[in-house]
């Protein structure tokens, strides 16, 4: 068997153990506590019950009323400890999505949210891209476009379609990986309030 190509193992880079259903639980708590901490001008309370959600890690905070979009902001690096990084990035996600207005204290109760905990970025090459696996990020210059795994499921698209949807979102040619865009990829570990819908469905 020859060897995979360095960019391949890269993409198969050891992934971090799963969050238990507490812990899951206490971030999805946290979400929704520094929302309505915000709407009612306080800074959330940060006690983490668990040490791994004090480990840098980086996350998306997606929220949804009614089942459509109502914010998605996240921080691709771990630059901060988890239970920050949700807290901040569903304050952030509920105020500071430009795509939307900011959300209101009645609609704050009725917020459904779902969290995706990012994996580390590692190189990944177009033909080891697996849809539904993989979030992409495809960089070129100073633009840079984001996609979440579970967007390609929510679609329907293929490997290669994501990646193209990928250049699109930096606002690139769709085959800005063949004209010197670099292409990274990470797993996410996906959790969700119950009866969240993903958008269009």
């Amino acid at each position: 068997m020859s060897p995979q190509p360095e960019n391949s193992r890269a993409a198969e880079a050891a992934e971090p153990l799963p969050y238990s259903a507490d812990e899951r639980a206490e971030l999805l708590r946290l979400a929704h506590e520094a929302i309505e901490a915000a709407l009612s001008g306080r800074k959330v309370e940060l006690n983490p019950s668990s040490e791994r959600l004090l480990e840098p890690r980086g996350a998306f905070t997606t929220l949804h009323l009614e089942g459509n979009l109502r914010g998605c902001v996240g921080y691709v690096y771990p630059v901060k400890p988890l239970c920050r990084t949700v807290a901040e990035t569903a304050t952030a996600a509920a105020f500071n999505d430009t795509r939307f207005p900011p959300v209101t204290a009645e609609e704050a109760p009725r917020l459904k949210i779902e969290i995706s905990v990012l994996s580390p970025l590692v190189p990944i090459a177009a033909e080891d891209i697996e849809a539904g696996r993989h979030g992409l990020v495809i960089t070129l210059g100073s633009r840079r476009g984001l996609l979440l795994p579970q967007v390609a499921v929510e679609f329907g698209w293929d490997a290669p379609t994501f990646l193209q949807e990928t250049c699109h979102k930096a606002g690139l040619p769709p085959d800005a990986w063949e004209r010197g865009a670099i292409i990274e990829a990470f797993t996410a570990e996906v959790f969700h309030d119950e009866g969240f819908l993903p958008a269009g469905k």
